[in-house]
């Protein structure tokens, strides 16, 4: 029996010799997410190829019902979380789901029988968790969201991990994170599977991708000030790479708004087999390979620089930055090929905008209609332009504009129902890739049970 499981086990079993204490009860909560999704991808400039249709839709209805419990009383508390998911398929014909080829990873939404999208997919998720005075230590299912890992929430269903994290806040300004993942569950898919990342993945094909199941991270969190916070963490996937990461925010009130200040460094190297075996490799631009095959693949080596600055005013929303990635490697994230996100500032809608050498700048705009009357309703626009790309042959360029409409009720029976449209278009003269339109309509509602 694994570690983690053995000690959920304890911790259900205090729990349960102890569900009479009102801390437990009183602060539980319990709710049931709903969200109806429909997406459309129009893979454009060029022919089908293996692994790529010209254009996927799918639709779907979710049901996320979360179970979160307070604590038993005394110096040593015990709670326990839950989480059950379900996807339903509404659409999704062989022609447009998002697997031509039958690949392990799935489709866009839903998991694949052969090259077809499944009638529906489930996973439920349990989290023993143990307090003493601010520290809280969880086992189980989690859901972490640092610098350096991230969970997905861009499908019909989240992303899951499997794993413990411990997080302190005993300190006065300071709080300290640490955890050990094990596992992941991905938002199309209700099996979990071992960790990787890009060019190592091979998610055409799991049993020859390389794979490992200890990622470690820690790190700490210190606000210097009411106004400015600085964060050190450090994140390893075992084989694979090790990555540094330091950041400081600082808001700053200037005439009748606030300027916010984002400035992050990411340092990541190679860790074990990646430093030496071709199946370990990720994917970036080495130019002392010594054949054009080679030049795409090999060990992490990367920094990334990046700054992003938001001026927020009388609803409006004002932004720009800068990114700029250095070495012979893509930037590295825990990515098993199908669907993940990381922490950076051009994590977007479509493109991620952390290959070998880029330099992306990127200006955004956001307004809050509340400030003339109409409360819940909000847009945004955002624009990235990348170049310095390092390729075989010659530096190339991307760019991506993302646009969000969303309005969510603010009272009244209808409360917390919401409706988003998210547009995107990506362009690239990248070879043997093809830009992107795509297209997200999401209703989301939230009911709580508890």
């Amino acid at each position: 029996m694994k570690k983690s499981t053995l000690a959920l086990a304890v911790a259900v079993a205090a729990i349960a010799q102890q569900a009479h204490s009102a801390g437990f009860v009183e602060d539980s909560k319990a709710t049931l997410g709903l969200r109806n999704f429909y997406i459309n991808t129009d893979n454009r400039d060029g022919a089908p190829g293996t692994t790529t249709r010209s254009k996927n839709a799918e639709w779907g209805q979710g049901f996320d019902l979360r179970f979160i419990s307070g604590f038993t009383q005394g110096t040593v508390q015990f709670g326990v979380d839950a989480i059950g998911l379900y996807g339903v398929r509404l659409d999704s014909s062989r022609a447009n789901h998002g697997n031509y080829s039958g690949t392990a990873s799935g489709g866009t939404v839903f998991p694949s029988d052969g090259n077809t999208a499944v009638n529906d997919f489930a996973s439920l998720g349990v989290t023993g968790k143990v307090k003493i005075s601010q520290t809280v230590l969880k086992l189980g299912t989690l859901q972490p969201n640092n610098p350096v890992i991230k969970f997905n929430d861009g499908r019909l269903l989240p992303q899951t991990f499997q794993g413990g994290e411990i997080v302190s806040n005993d300190i006065k300004d300071l709080t300290l994170t640490a955890g050990q993942i094990d596992s992941v569950k991905g938002r199309n898919s209700s099996n979990n599977e071992n960790l990787s990342i890009a060019g190592a993945n091979n998610s055409s094909n799991y049993d020859t991708g390389k794979f490992s199941n200890k990622f470690y991270y820690a790190g700490a969190d210190y606000k210097i000030t009411k106004d400015l916070t600085a964060s050190f963490y450090h994140g390893e996937l075992k084989e694979f790479y090790s990555q540094n990461f330091l950041g400081l925010v600082h808001n700053w009130a200037i005439g009748p708004g606030v300027l916010k200040s984002d400035l992050r460094y990411y340092r990541s190297r190679d860790n074990g087999a990646n430093g030496d075996t071709a199946g370990y490799y990720t994917t970036g631009y080495y130019s002392d390979h010594p054949t054009t095959a080679t030049k795409t693949r090999g060990k992490v080596d990367n920094d990334l620089y990046s700054y992003l600055a938001l001026y927020s005013v009388n609803g409006h929303t004002f932004g720009g930055g800068y990114q700029y990635t250095k070495g012979d490697s893509d930037f590295p994230w825990l990515n098993q090929g199908d669907g993940s996100s990381n922490s950076t500032t051009t994590d977007m809608q479509i493109q991620k905008f952390a290959r070998a050498g880029e330099r992306t700048w990127q200006a955004r705009y956001a307004y809050d209609f509340a400030k003339v009357g109409v409360p819940g309703l909000t847009a945004g626009v955002v624009y990235l332009r990348g170049d310095n790309i390092n390729t075989t042959i010659g530096d190339k360029t991307e760019w991506e504009r993302d646009l969000t409409l969303a309005y969510v009720v603010p009272e009244g029976p209808l409360k917390n129902l919401g409706v988003a449209w998210k547009n995107a278009m990506w362009r690239t003269d990248l070879a043997n890739t093809r830009s992107q339109d795509e297209n997200r309509l999401i209703v989301s509602y939230s009911i709580p049970l508890l």
